[in-house]
């Protein structure tokens, strides 16, 4: 009656087993370390692992394991002075091509890796970090679109041979003014035909005959959810480069994003990098002269923009000042884009050798090239600008003068140090972000503060599960201390089904853990107390424990199903913490009705499932 067959006590000791195993590489903790990951490609060989072996063994620098994997190289070592000197080690051997980031890494034993036992993940709040909530603008997004449509409507306009008096912005619509109807037919039938998400209206204003051009409100929802979805996608790559692992970036609202960079040691250069969210233009300098062959750069002009009286179509912007008493060089740049970050694919720092100083090879993708192209072509010997746009604020890196045609390739110079360079290069590397950002929340959590966070997080934790045990084993006696065990089974298997499934661990997943244990004793509550109940009925011992155990079952079943149902709707609807808390509760709800039926029982019958006569249980 009360007795498993033997494959189900072999069951249960190989699911004890491989959560004991997978459990176990979260007791080593962690070391510091260095990961090293490619630029260029995603993969990295044994080749690269071979050179870093030989680098720190010239150097004299002891690591206590290396390992290899799809994506990056880890080295471990004893303590951060090490580290510190085999990053800077590292990164002037491999060179340029790679990334070598401070990290942190698990001090488990090879072997456990070698079967794929990890540890968890770590949050911000248990391992240390830094935490970014960023701002997009959203009206930058469309003046940006609205921007290009302009430039876009004057060439189909000219290639059509269809004569207009001018387009300009206004406000968050285009005007195209004509002086002929039937030239505003005509027009308004070529640009319906090539720009069908475009919205289309006839305006008189005594002898002028507009067409008023603007972004109906389907597309400017679609284009601020692209451009959200753009800007999560370039901060992944970002975040890829500088060598974090696990990172948490994810979209908070409309217009908002969260990044948490865990484990980070170097929060500076994290926010410098993310803080920036810098985007790239090229515009040409203006130049009012008609002459294409003598561009005329008349000062009186640049002094009047100084004085507040700005040509149309232009904007004064300002080169980067050597020092805090310099404001840079004023100069007229026109609004019209030549390219974007969005068409760059590569941009990689050098040394100029002839000049001195550092300079970034950049190359474009054909529509880039394409533009690049037919602007220096009819630009020769006029200044084209490359402007950094970061929070807002527009900069001129630096304008040359074009001396010839340019195409898919070019440098671009003046930056005044290798470390600018590098920092610019991996910007516009990553990709450009479709809309400025700004950090509009910041918040660092030391190391000091996360190991604090744990302790508190465990101590709570086996605290209540003291106070369980002490409850259980002195109401329920026997009854209650195979409860106990079973509880204690229930915290291993979660754990491991976290660890195996590589979970991010956070202040509020402890939460959910000290939780599921108090939850995960109620079904044995239920069971003790409908075995007592049968015995004061009384039925025999061996017929009280199978009555119920099989009783109590559906109870069991419908109060952890409700509660799933919760669990499964927070993680669909919430976000963040909220999700991770979700996780850890719907897994120790799964984990808990396992070790609550099949492992409590199984010891109970171990017990008295072989025994003939049983004149009494000893359940309190």
């Amino acid at each position: 009656m009360n007795r498993y067959p033997l494959w189900k006590y072999v069951f249960i000791c190989i699911v004890l087993l491989l959560s004991a195993l997978y459990s176990l590489p979260n007791l080593f903790g962690e070391s510091p370390a260095v990961q090293i990951s490619p630029l260029k490609t995603s993969k990295i060989d044994a080749a690269v692992m071979a050179e870093v072996e030989a680098t720190l063994k010239a150097e004299q620098l002891n690591s206590d394991a290396i390992v290899l994997d799809k994506t990056s190289i880890k080295i471990r070592f004893s303590n951060t002075d090490i580290q510190f000197k085999a990053k800077d080690t590292l990164q002037k051997k491999l060179g340029d091509g790679y990334v070598v980031a401070l990290n942190q890494m698990s001090r488990s034993p090879s072997w456990l890796h070698t079967i794929g036992a990890q540890p968890m993940y770590l949050g911000l709040d248990l391992r240390g970090g830094v935490h970014f909530l960023l701002q997009m603008d959203m009206k930058a997004v469309l003046d940006k679109t609205i921007e290009g449509y302009i430039g876009d409507i004057r060439g189909v306009l000219r290639k059509e041979r269809i004569a207009y008096s001018g387009a300009a912005r206004d406000g968050d619509k285009i005007k195209v003014r004509f002086d002929d109807a039937k030239q505003r037919t005509e027009a308004q039938k070529v640009l319906r035909k090539n720009y069908r998400d475009l919205t289309l209206t006839l305006d008189d204003n005594g002898t002028d005959k507009f067409l008023v051009v603007s972004l109906s409100l389907p597309v400017q929802k679609a284009l601020k959810e692209s451009a959200l979805k753009q800007n999560i996608h370039t901060l992944h790559n970002r975040v890829n480069e500088l060598g974090v692992a696990e990172p948490v970036i994810q979209q908070q609202g409309e217009d908002r994003i969260v990044v948490q960079l865990p484990g980070v040691q170097d929060t500076a250069q994290a926010k410098d990098i993310l803080g920036r969210t810098a985007t790239l233009q090229v515009r040409m300098v203006y130049a009012h002269s008609a002459d294409i062959g003598a561009r005329d750069y008349d000062p009186q002009k640049l002094e009047a923009a100084l004085a507040g009286k700005i040509p149309a179509g232009t904007e004064l912007l300002y080169g980067r000042a050597k020092d805090n008493n310099d404001q840079g060089e004023p100069l007229l740049i026109e609004k019209q884009i030549v390219f974007s970050g969005d068409n760059l694919t590569s941009a990689e720092p050098s040394l100029n050798q002839e000049q001195g100083g550092s300079e970034i090879s950049v190359r474009l993708d054909s529509k880039g090239a394409a533009s690049m192209k037919l602007a220096t072509r009819e630009g020769v010997k006029r200044r084209m600008a490359v402007i950094l746009i970061e929070k807002g604020k527009q900069e001129i890196l630096t304008a040359p003068t074009i001396q010839s045609e340019l195409s898919s390739s070019f440098v671009i110079t003046g930056m005044e140090s290798t470390q600018e360079a590098q920092d610019l290069a991996l910007l516009m590397r990553a990709g450009a972000l479709a809309a400025p950002m700004h950090i509009i929340e910041e918040r660092t959590v030391g190391p000091s503060m996360g190991e604090e966070n744990i302790k508190r997080g465990l101590h709570s934790t086996l605290w209540g599960f003291l106070a369980i045990a002490v409850m259980m084993i002195g109401y329920y006696l026997v009854f209650g201390t195979f409860s106990v065990l079973s509880l204690g089974v229930n915290l291993l298997l979660l754990v491991a089904l976290l660890s195996m499934i590589q979970a991010t661990l956070t202040l509020p997943g402890i939460a959910a853990i000290a939780l599921t244990l108090g939850m995960a004793i109620d079904a044995n509550v239920l069971i003790n107390e409908r075995i007592r109940e049968e015995l004061h009925n009384g039925n025999s011992p061996q017929a009280a424990i199978s009555a119920g155990y099989d009783r109590a079952f559906a109870t069991i079943l419908d109060s952890n199903v409700t509660t799933l149902i919760v669990g499964v709707m927070l993680f669909s609807f919430g976000s963040g913490p909220v999700r991770g808390f979700a996780i850890v509760h719907v897994l120790g709800i799964l984990t808990s009705m396992f070790s609550a039926v099949v492992v409590s029982r199984g010891l109970v019958n171990l017990s008295y499932g072989y025994r003939r006569k049983i004149t009494k249980l000893v359940i309190g």
